[in-house]
């Protein structure tokens, strides 16, 4: 079953959602060359908490932090430490937050410095891949739209999608119904309706598509040690359109 929300529920993921993409600006700014992954995720648990949340992906599934936090070849689920960032490297930082029982959802990718064409044309790509998927999450299209418009964006600029990870429905948990693949599975999927909310995440590759966790379990790589970008917005189908939950005006991704 794929909840459809009320206007109360989606006031509440509203803010939620305010919770991580102001916590998002703020971990933005502090990446720079010698500050640590376990450095930002002490930020973003500070922040979370004072806003009156709790970080949703602490403890989940025996997660150990409050973020993820994945530099040039992590792909997602990259668990912050010791590592230190470097000049030139994209920095992927995707942040949860329970607020008054409903879950906010956002990531984007971060250049560290100054960064080569080759990231830079990743990220941007991977952005516009967002952007277009939001914009195909609107009443009367199918799941398939939002997939395919995602892959297309990708594609075009010559990347690869990431098959292994998805999408995900978002609410009172944190992946709910349905699962939202950035790739055309050849099924079209539910109709989209007024409430649905939806986490839409585009992981995109420089090389091939392919990833490998590590021994930790939970940090994924990609197979051929080149770069990759993610980029997040939970959204909500709202009067037959897409309303971006996790838009700030002061950091804005996914909206080009």
């Amino acid at each position: 079953m794929i909840a459809l929300r009320d206007e109360s529920e989606i006031a509440i993921l509203r803010e939620a959602n305010r919770i991580v993409s102001d916590t998002l600006v703020v971990l933005a700014e502090h990446v720079k060359p010698g500050v640590s992954t376990g450095q930002l995720d002490a930020l973003a648990e500070e922040r979370i908490r004072a806003a009156g949340a709790v970080p949703s992906f602490l403890g989940y599934r025996g997660y150990p932090n409050s973020t993820c936090i994945s530099v040039d070849e992590v792909i997602v689920h990259g668990i912050p430490g010791a590592r230190t960032l470097c000049e030139g490297q994209i920095v992927s930082i995707d942040v949860g937050a329970y607020y008054q029982g409903f879950h906010g959802d956002a990531a984007l990718s971060v250049a560290c410095g100054e960064v080569d064409d080759l990231r830079r044309r990743l990220m941007d790509a991977t952005d516009r891949a967002l952007a277009a998927g939001v914009q195909a999450a609107r009443a009367g299209n199918y799941l398939a739209d939002v997939s395919c418009a995602v892959q297309q964006e990708c594609e075009r600029a010559g990347f690869s999608v990431v098959r292994d990870f998805v999408g995900h429905g978002i609410g009172r948990e944190m992946h709910e119904e349905p699962q939202i693949p950035n790739f055309d599975t050849g099924v079209r999927g539910p109709l989209l309706r007024d409430g649905m909310v939806l986490a839409i995440e585009p992981m995109v590759n420089a090389g091939k598509p392919g990833v490998k966790v590590l021994r930790d379990g939970w940090t994924a790589v990609t197979t051929d040690g080149k770069p990759s970008a993610h980029y997040e917005h939970s959204i909500v189908v709202r009067n037959g359109a897409p309303e971006v939950l996790s838009a700030t005006p002061r950091l804005v991704w996914g909206q080009r």
